[in-house]
């Protein structure tokens, strides 16, 4: 890949949300990072025929529109003279797009497990992971045991009586995954077979740690073997079960050790050396090809440099999974600019309640699909799937984290949430395999990002950040349409070969 422009486009948006999910208010000012090669032509693949059929699919910030297929656009000689207007480079690819989705946290299982009928399970998984009659999710990020969303407070996968220990791991098991949360996998595989999941655990069995509990507390350095080797049966015991494990994280926000619920403190060098002598090794002699992540937690901080800076921790990284909760976008491509074979994904980023339908969009749309995605993420994914009308069920963490669907605890009535319909504007059009192409980008007005899928489709993802409706153009290989967008509105743009299949939505809830 040639040499990138300097970043000088800047956004500034605000919204609510702060370390480790806490509620604050917090500004962030981020480069959407324009990434192109200087003097690079616009298209050196296929030319466009003129008469070629745009499909369009928009999402307003009142809620007049929602998923809403457009009238088709339709490409001709571009003539005339727009100051915004996106250009599209094909031949100019970024990283590689691994999917958009949330987590299926014990809380979200519980909820589809326990209050819905099967007949309600089909239609709710087939409505979020279906490529075809879905929004088509394609990430899920799996807690390796509780979190601050668990329906049963906190457990692991070899918890022992107080006093006891168990290094060889023979009280290990998966049996409560087996209840709920691996059926619900296997269905959703099903469903949709390109579906990548990730898994990271908040805390190590109580009696690995400093602190005898799941909450607080470090690893103890006698137990390092046994947690390396604790991630390996995790790994096999979900394959067992014909559930891949393609990324896992050693720890979930490791700078931050929460007082209420599972979580752990662990340094960049205790992470250097648990993931270059221990898990690495662990997983390479099992023959595990699971990629590791390191951090998984805020953007900005020194600890993925410090960690990728080993050179043995290096060697066993795939890359870094970062959240939302603190810091600027424009980290990720410091941090790819330092390490640019090793990826990035954005694996958490939590809805607060009291957020705006407008606001959602801006969060989701502009910032962690376009704004993520010019910084180099491979990934975006919220945090919980699905929460009941309380916000719950809650394990002593967030009690104000929202979620993509709601499911009543008494009535077992969904809701599609704002987040459904934002994160659908990507997900149903941009497939696992995709990857961001060169495309122009008008910070504070028209922002955008573009791709080019598996089977040649392009789609230019499109949200206007301006305060008045504003008209722009598309062009590519001499060939344009022009678009209007309301303020505050995301648009997606799919086109070649053929006219992708409209998307059935539920309708809100009054």
């Amino acid at each position: 890949m040639g040499a990138l422009l300097p970043a000088s486009q800047h956004w500034r948006i605000d919204m609510r949300f702060a370390t480790s999910r806490s509620s604050k208010v917090v500004r962030v000012t981020g480069f959407a990072a324009v990434a192109m090669l200087a003097g690079a032509a616009l298209l050196t693949g296929s030319a466009m025929a003129a008469g070629e059929s745009v499909g369009v699919w928009m999402t307003t910030a009142d809620q007049t529109k929602l998923l809403q297929q457009q009238a088709n656009l339709t490409f001709a000689a571009d003539s005339g003279t727009n100051a915004t207007t996106i250009d599209i480079n094909p031949a100019t690819t970024y990283q590689r797009i691994d999917g958009f989705g949330a987590s299926l946290t014990d809380s979200s299982a519980s909820l589809i497990c326990g209050k819905l009928t099967a007949a309600q399970q089909t239609t709710l998984l087939n409505n979020l992971f279906s490529p075809t009659s879905g929004i088509g999710l394609s990430f899920l990020r799996q807690p390796m045991g509780a979190s601050d969303f668990s329906s049963i407070g906190n457990y692991s996968y070899d918890d022992m009586p107080a006093g006891q220990t168990d290094p060889n791991l023979t009280n290990f098991n998966i049996n409560h995954d087996l209840q709920c949360i691996i059926p619900l996998l296997k269905q959703i595989k099903g469903i949709n077979p390109a579906l990548s999941i990730m898994a990271n655990p908040w805390s190590p069995p109580g009696w690995m740690k400093t602190s005898g509990s799941m909450i607080g507390g470090n690893l103890q350095t006698q137990f390092r073997t046994a947690w390396a080797n604790y991630f390996v049966k995790f790994v096999q015991a979900y394959a067992a079960q014909g559930i891949p494990i393609n990324y896992i994280s050693m720890q979930n926000e490791p700078l931050y050790i929460p007082p209420g619920y599972p979580g752990m403190g662990m340094s960049s060098s205790e992470q250097a050396t648990l993931l270059g002598s221990y898990i690495g090794p662990a997983f390479a002699s099992a023959g595990i090809t699971s990629k590791i992540l390191v951090w998984d937690h805020n953007w900005t901080n020194q600890f993925p440099y410090d960690v990728l800076g080993n050179a043995t921790a290096n060697s066993y990284a795939a890359g870094t999974a970062f959240h939302w909760y603190g810091g600027t976008v424009d980290s990720q491509t410091a941090l790819h600019n330092s390490y640019p074979t090793k990826g990035i994904w954005f694996s958490e980023g939590s809805g607060f309640s009291g957020t705006s339908f407008a606001q959602y969009l801006k969060d989701i749309d502009q910032l962690l699909i376009i704004g993520n995605m010019r910084n180099w993420g491979q990934s975006t994914v919220r945090w919980n799937l699905a929460l009941d009308q309380n916000l719950g069920p809650q394990n002593g963490g967030c009690n104000n984290c929202t979620s993509t669907v709601t499911i009543n605890n008494s009535t077992g009535a969904i809701t599609y949430n704002p987040e459904y319909y934002a994160l659908a504007q990507a997900s149903k059009f941009v497939v696992p395999g995709a990857y961001r192409i060169d495309s122009t980008n008008f910070t504070g007005n028209i922002e955008d990002v573009a791709f080019k899928n598996p089977d040649g489709s392009l789609v230019v993802i499109a949200f206007n950040a301006g305060t008045a409706s504003t008209t722009f153009k598309i062009r590519i290989s001499g060939q344009s349409v022009s678009a209007t967008l309301p303020a505050g509105a995301v648009a997606t743009y799919k086109w070649a070969p053929g006219s992708p299949t409209p998307t059935p939505t539920p309708s809100p809830t009054p």
